[in-house]
């Protein structure tokens, strides 16, 4: 399973991410699975999320019909104000509008945040769970 894992500069071998001092994100593309699973941590900033989804994108496995998990439990801050949270449903989101996406969430912060995009997003194919399990089941992994 390809897995590529930013540090708190945003650095891995493979690279091209600026350096980040506050989040850092794992993803990985499971393209016998069709899915996709990132975990933020940290403090997260709209930079930080295009920085992931620059890597996401240039991936060779990634295609944007694949289902998506995405873990914000580790999150201890957004850092996003409300027009970037625009942005990041109207431009940056590199995932179609049919495909499914699940949200894993442990505060009301990031509850609300995960709403907010959900509600952002024209289709009814993104929702908020408890544990990656939960998500999982929802996406039928």
């Amino acid at each position: 399973m390809p897995e590529n894992v930013l540090s708190p500069r945003g650095e891995t071998p493979e690279s091209h991410f600026a350096a980040s001092q506050n989040a850092d994100v794992n993803f990985s593309v499971e393209k016998d699975r069709r899915l996709v699973v990132v975990k933020f941590e940290g403090s997260v900033t709209v930079q930080e999320i295009a920085r992931y989804v620059e890597g996401l994108v240039a991936h060779p496995d990634f295609d944007a019909s694949f289902s998506g998990i995405t873990d914000l439990r580790a999150v201890e801050h957004f850092d996003l104000q409300a027009n970037d949270v625009l942005t990041l449903a109207d431009q940056i989101d590199p995932f179609s509008l049919t495909a499914r996406r699940a949200f894993v969430v442990r505060t009301s912060a990031q509850n609300q945040v995960a709403r907010l995009h959900k509600f952002l997003r024209p289709h009814r194919t993104i929702d908020n769970f408890e544990s990656v399990a939960q998500a999982e089941e929802w996406l039928g992994r």
